[in-house]
């Protein structure tokens, strides 16, 4: 509302707005201003008197009031005398006294748009810094504490802003007394760790590696984490020290870090997991092929000018879920190894001679610090590509759990002879022209990040297709306004109108329910994890491709921003499998394109396939087959992709709406 008090002034008042005195005439003096505010103070005082309540009220608090709140009187740095209140939440203030003749020093304070009040829940330190000037209408030295913390961005792709609130009283005891306390409260806050391993790649992306840290680090240090740093020096540097350390090395950590992109986080994730994580393999390509299997393979053979789908029998293995209650959800994982996994409480009773790091665990975490080209991992797991907003998530323990693709490679060349090896992703896994981009990328990493661009445009103009085979396991859909097939049947052929895509948000209730995904292949039917028998059975496409791509997640990046497949989840135990087979160079063109418009359909084309599935296998008969796991060359000519069910943790809380 508006009230004029003066022929030249407007006083105007909103509740929570502050107050704005604005003069109509620009060429005013400042001491002629002074002096109208001081023939209004009489008037302002009565008026204050009467809508006090509305003048300086604080906006709607957040925070939790049913709690019991302690006051005291501080100076707060840059404001002046406020009245601190403290409850087992967080911390609010508002101004102890009004001036009338400082109305306008006030008003610019206690604007609308300034805070006045911080979570606990948003706040990664606070430090006690004794004897020192606090800023305000009068200076003078204090004893002062820092509360530091961030401020949420004005939407779900805005960056944390770091925040820091200087407090000071005059008497030393009194602010001691009061920082003791908010430290207690701050203790509370559970899940927050204290002891990090750091990897940091020094030429990740631009070579910012270093300077990333650098930027970061000071976070950790005022937040008292301990960090044990480490620059690589050399390609496989990070996984020989993982995969080289002890458990008991292991578990003195509470989290790793990769300060760097994606390449150097899939390089973290193989070092700890190609020797811990205790799983079966899942069937090679050839035992698909095999007459002692009792269910049906259906085969669907796509020829290439009429796109004629043949049903054809022959045998497979399929899913089956063990039904224990208690145990971790990990697909493919038998009964019996199952039960030599110890959860985390479990292993907390372990004698000293017992203390095997496995996986899914729920104490050890990752986390990234975006450095890299891409950072698809982060963009997708937290919603914006920001160094400083990565580290309030691992400093704040924020945790999320991750699928993870495990990769068994049972043949490198079609006349080699190799015993079964064994790659994880946890973003991609494309063959075709995603893993020839890798491989001609390498020569030409003085480019920096560039080369991407270079060598994409030189193998999109080069248009190779590649002959193979691929068998997935098809699974029914659950949701109940889902009337297709999850995987198997579908084919994104024509546009479908007005698609239902639940899109992976903070909380998502899809990644937090019961996973959907089977535990155990072998023979037999599948039941699926909500206790309903299903038939599952595996299927084929035989062609030539000129990609193939297994999304674990959606894949998000500045260049994508809807990613590979918008609606991917972070952890629901599925694969997006994108099978692109050959077509005219400017259809794959319009496909590319397609993939860097937000909101549009890249899988709206006949000739991509579309399958959500929790495994499939790969096999083609030449030489040079190449794939890209998280922008890492993996060289196999057969191999079977499989999803592990919320194998990791991640230091992130999921993209937010």
């Amino acid at each position: 509302m508006s009230l004029i008090l003066a022929p030249k002034f407007f006083l105007r008042i909103g509740a929570g707005a502050g107050i704005s005195l604005l003069s109509t005439t620009s060429s005013s003096s400042r001491r002629g201003r002074l002096a109208n505010y001081r023939r209004l103070s009489s008037g302002f005082e009565g008026l204050r008197s009467q809508l006090g309540f509305l003048l300086f009220q604080p906006r709607a608090s957040t925070m939790d009031t049913s709690a019991p709140a302690l006051s005291s009187t501080l100076f707060l740095d840059r404001v002046g005398e406020v009245v601190l209140s403290l409850n087992s939440t967080g911390l609010s203030w508002i101004p102890a006294s009004i001036d009338p003749e400082e109305t306008f020093c006030c008003q610019m304070m206690f604007h609308s748009e300034v805070e006045t009040e911080i979570r606990f829940s948003d706040v990664y330190a606070v430090e006690f810094t004794g004897l020192g000037l606090i800023n305000g209408h009068n200076s003078t030295e204090m004893y002062r504490f820092v509360v530091h913390g961030f401020q949420r961005g004005k939407n779900s792709t805005s960056p944390y802003v770091l925040s820091t609130y200087t407090f000071g009283h005059r008497d030393s005891h009194a602010c001691r007394e009061l920082f003791d306390q908010i430290n207690a409260c701050m203790k509370l806050q559970v899940g927050r760790p204290k002891n990090l391993l750091v990897f940091v790649h020094p030429q990740c992306g631009k070579g910012n590696g270093c300077k990333t840290w650098e930027v970061v680090a000071p976070l950790f240090s005022r937040a008292k984490v301990t960090t044990k740093v480490t620059v690589t020096q050399r390609a496989g540097h990070a996984y020989d020290i993982l995969k080289s350390s002890t458990d008991r090395e292991l578990r003195s950590f509470d989290g790793i870090i990769a300060v760097g992109g994606d390449g150097l986080f899939n390089e973290v994730l193989n070092g700890l997991l190609s020797s811990r994580h205790k799983a079966p393999y899942p069937p090679a390509p050839t035992r698909l092929n095999t007459t002692d299997v009792k269910d049906p393979l259906q085969l669907h053979v796509y020829e290439d000018s009429k796109n004629v789908r043949n049903s054809l029998t022959s045998h497979s293995d399929i899913f089956v879920e063990t039904a224990l209650k208690g145990e971790d959800r990990e697909p493919l994982l038998s009964a019996s190894e199952s039960h030599g996994l110890a959860t985390s409480e479990q292993e907390s009773f372990c004698s000293d001679q017992s203390t095997a790091v496995s996986f899914p665990n729920d104490w050890l975490r990752l986390g990234i610090i975006p450095a890299g080209s891409t950072d698809a991992i982060v963009i997708s797991t937290t919603g914006v590509r920001d160094p400083i907003t990565s580290a309030l998530h691992i400093i704040l323990g924020k945790k999320i759990s991750l699928d993870v693709a495990q990769v068994v490679r049972w043949k490198t060349t079609p006349s080699s002879i190799d015993t079964p090896s064994v790659r994880y992703a946890a973003s991609f896994a494309g063959y075709g022209f995603y893993g020839d981009v890798i491989k001609e990328s390498e020569k030409y990493r003085w480019m920096g990040p560039s080369r991407y661009d270079f060598t994409g445009t030189k193998v999109f103009l080069e248009h190779r297709a590649y002959e193979a085979e691929i068998g997935f396991l098809e699974a029914k859909a659950v949701d109940a306004d889902d009337e297709t097939l999850v995987s198997g049947t579908h084919q994104t052929r024509l546009p479908r109108r007005n698609p239902t895509k639940r899109v992976c948000l903070t909380k998502c209730s899809v990644c937090v329910g019961p996973t959907k995904s089977s535990q155990t292949l072998t023979n037999g039917s599948s039941c699926s994890s909500d206790g309903h028998a299903e038939d599952s059975r595996w299927l084929r496409s035989k062609g030539r491709f000129l990609s193939v791509g297994a999304a674990v997640i959606s894949c998000r990046n500045e260049r994508a921003p809807d990613g590979l497949v918008v609606d991917a989840h972070l952890s629901d135990g599925f694969l997006h499998l994108i099978l692109v087979k050959d077509c005219p160079r400017p259809f794959y063109l319009w496909h590319l394109t397609k993939l860097t418009r937000r909101g549009s359909n890249p899988l709206d084309f006949s000739f991509v396939e579309h399958h959500k599935t929790q495994a499939f296998t790969f096999v083609a008969n030449h030489d040079s087959s190449v794939w890209n796991l998280d922008g890492e060359l993996f060289q196999a000519c057969q191999v079977t992709v499989r999803a592990c069910h919320g194998l990791i943790n991640l230091f992130a809380a999921g993209p937010e709406a």
